[in-house]
């Protein structure tokens, strides 16, 4: 760590918020608050929150930065409570950048794969064109472009498939049906990059020690995910590979065999060069990640 850091992360009750809130100690003051502590809808809450953290890194002689964790995640639902998706996923957004802007408090904004189409056949780059397929994308878009446009000193950080120790995620998912279930069948026909949230947390607290000295990368939207790609299947058969079960009991099956309300990308994988030309840490391959997500229980 390069320098002090004070961070204020909304959403800190979420899998990455936790991760974040761990990293806490000598060097990283770590503030995160859950959706009912900081609600990113309520204006006078962001500003307050915002103002808050200034005032404490001032007295403690450090350097602020905001990570901003929270979003409205619940994909399939977002299909028929758009309006809420789009109040957290870019009004708030757009409300925290604003209020950064003015304390002029760098912002790393974390984003997702779902604002791409999904029917690339290389991994995509920032510079690709958007082309969310779904309510949660679209929302996630909008973001991305609110807090780009807001004048802060800020990065949005693209990311995708997240699992840690809190929450529910698909590798807890899995966990729990290999227990009950002879057979799973997963969708063996959608691809992209599995990333463990304390990886990741890692990676934005290192970009955030660059953004507190002034050296954050020109490049203002990076993508940062554990290395290589596989599908849900795969990932579902290293799942059950590292409870010591036999991974050939997940069955490949095609996405019009499990259909959802809310379309997927059949192919997400971010590519990591933007992450690398800004002299930022590379995430390890994801099977090491999830290893070490096993390992550390």
């Amino acid at each position: 760590m390069l320098v002090r850091l004070t961070v204020l992360v909304p959403g800190g009750s979420g899998q990455l918020g936790r991760d974040l809130a761990a990293a806490s100690g000598d060097e990283v003051d770590v503030v995160a608050p859950g959706s009912a502590e900081l609600d990113l809808t309520r204006t006078g809450q962001v500003l307050a929150a915002v103002g808050a953290l200034a005032d404490r890194a001032r007295e403690a002689g450090s350097a602020a930065v905001v990570i901003n964790a929270a979003a409205y995640t619940a994909v399939d639902a977002a299909e028929t409570d758009e309006e809420r998706a789009f109040a957290v996923n870019a009004d708030g957004p757009r409300v925290l950048a604003a209020a950064c802007a003015s304390r002029r408090v760098p912002l790393i904004h974390v984003s997702t794969d779902y604002v791409f189409p999904g029917d690339a056949s290389a991994p995509y780059e920032p510079s690709d064109e958007l082309g969310p397929r779904s309510a949660y994308g679209r929302t996630k878009a909008a973001g991305e472009d609110a807090v780009l446009g807001s004048g802060a000193s800020s990065w949005v950080v693209r990311t995708g498939w997240l699992y840690g120790k809190s929450g529910t995620n698909f590798v807890k998912t899995m966990a729990r049906l290999e227990a009950s279930n002879p057979e799973l069948s997963v969708v063996d026909d959608q691809v992209g990059g599995p990333t463990w949230t304390a990886d990741l947390a890692a990676g934005l607290l290192e970009l955030a020690s660059r953004a507190a000295t002034g050296d954050g990368p020109e490049q203002r939207v990076l993508h940062c995910t554990n290395a290589g790609s596989v599908s849900w299947c795969g990932f579902a058969r290293a799942v059950f590979t590292q409870l010591g079960a036999d991974p050939s009991r997940v069955k490949p099956c095609t996405t019009e065999e499990f259909p959802r309300p809310a379309p997927r990308p059949a192919y997400s994988v971010l590519s990591p060069a933007s992450w690398k030309e800004a002299w930022l840490t590379p995430l390890r391959p994801w099977e090491d990640a999830l290893a070490a997500y096993f390992a550390a229980e």
